[in-house]
């Protein structure tokens, strides 16, 4: 099977599954795992930050973070279509007491324009904003990146009116490998970042929050509430160090499947509906049209006839399909399955 449903379902590379063998531990809720210290220390001088902090998953990152930074009653600005809005359970109000203030942004890109005017009024009867929130790159908006000027107004904006600024960096070593940046400087501006491991970094496990010592020494804490103590995970952090170091440079190659498959969908215009613009990196989300185009085509059945012919794809809405390319899938496998996609919206 060729599997597209995401980037999270690659495996642990022969490399790091010989790293987790051998790895050094020790129990890290006592910080005495040797492995996920120099994992911490490592990711930390990545991002030019003064620490960070290993957590099983981006959406505990993502919710320790919108913690750090706020209290109950407040309002986080993300965009309409975020991770930290859809994808996360709630999270923001169950354990931070917020609610989202949701602003839909073209292709998911917020910028200072409109963020602006999304912050609540300083009046006592109305809810403050406690936090902004931005995700880069954005996962339902096809991959896009937010480029480093959008974001230095959006970092200089929120210093004036007093307010942190989070990144949902998931995918963020794609953003930075779009732009032809450094991590670093792409997410210089944010009070906190967090990173997955365990996507395209192709690590079987984990995610990364940094930010300054005093905000990761809390967010221990609220780790450890959340049940993230892990004890002797230098096993995971074995492979973070691989992902980390070695996997985001070949990363260039998902983008140049992804755009692949996006360019096999294109050729279909009868049959299906893509903006090429919004395929940046490694993600392709296009919709399908039915034959009258009155209505959408039906993306349940599409993913199931993919499936029959060897190739897994995720529906994302009673219309649309996504691909994610990762390591897992070589160009070899793309072009086979962008040949199988092409025969099949043929057809339709």
């Amino acid at each position: 099977m060729i599997d597209l449903r995401s980037d999270t379902v690659t495996r642990p590379t022969p490399a790091m599954r010989e790293a987790m063998a051998s790895a050094e531990v020790g129990d890290d809720v006592y910080s005495e795992d040797p492995t996920v210290n120099r994992l911490e220390r490592e990711a930390a001088e990545t991002f030019g930050r003064e620490a960070s902090i290993f957590v099983p998953t981006g959406t505990m990152g993502n919710q320790i973070a919108i913690r750090l930074h706020t209290q109950h009653g407040q309002e986080v600005i993300c965009e309409a279509r975020s991770h930290v809005l859809d994808w996360e359970m709630a999270m923001m109000s169950a354990f931070s007491g917020c609610q989202a203030r949701a602003v839909a942004a073209e292709r998911g890109i917020l910028t200072w324009q409109h963020i602006k005017p999304a912050i609540g009024a300083k009046i006592y009867y109305r809810a403050q904003t406690g936090l902004i929130s931005l995700e880069n790159t954005h996962n339902m908006a096809g991959g896009t990146v937010t480029p480093l000027p959008v974001l230095e107004e959006v970092w200089a904006g929120a210093r004036e009116a007093g307010l942190p600024v989070h990144l949902d960096g998931g995918r963020v070593f794609n953003a930075a490998t779009a732009l032809g940046l450094d991590v670093a400087k792409l997410t210089s501006g944010f009070d906190t970042v967090m990173f997955c491991l365990s996507k395209g970094l192709g690590a079987p496990v984990g995610s990364m929050l940094v930010g300054s010592r005093k905000a990761i020494e809390q967010a221990r804490i609220y780790r450890k509430a959340l049940g993230g103590g892990m004890r002797q995970a230098g096993v995971l952090a074995a492979a973070g160090l691989i992902a980390l170091h070695e996997m985001s440079k070949r990363l260039h190659e998902d983008h140049a499947n992804a755009r692949l498959l996006a360019e096999a969908v294109a050729a279909e215009p009868a049959a299906a509906e893509i903006d090429m613009e919004t395929v940046q990196t490694n993600i392709v989300i296009f919709k399908l049209r039915s034959k009258d185009r009155a209505t959408g085509g039906d993306a349940a059945a599409f993913t199931a006839a993919l499936k029959q012919k060897g190739v897994l794809v995720s529906a994302i809405g009673p219309h649309s399909i996504r691909f994610v390319t990762h390591y897992d899938v070589d160009r070899v496998a793309c072009e086979r399955a962008a040949a199988i996609v092409s025969e099949h919206l043929r057809v339709l």
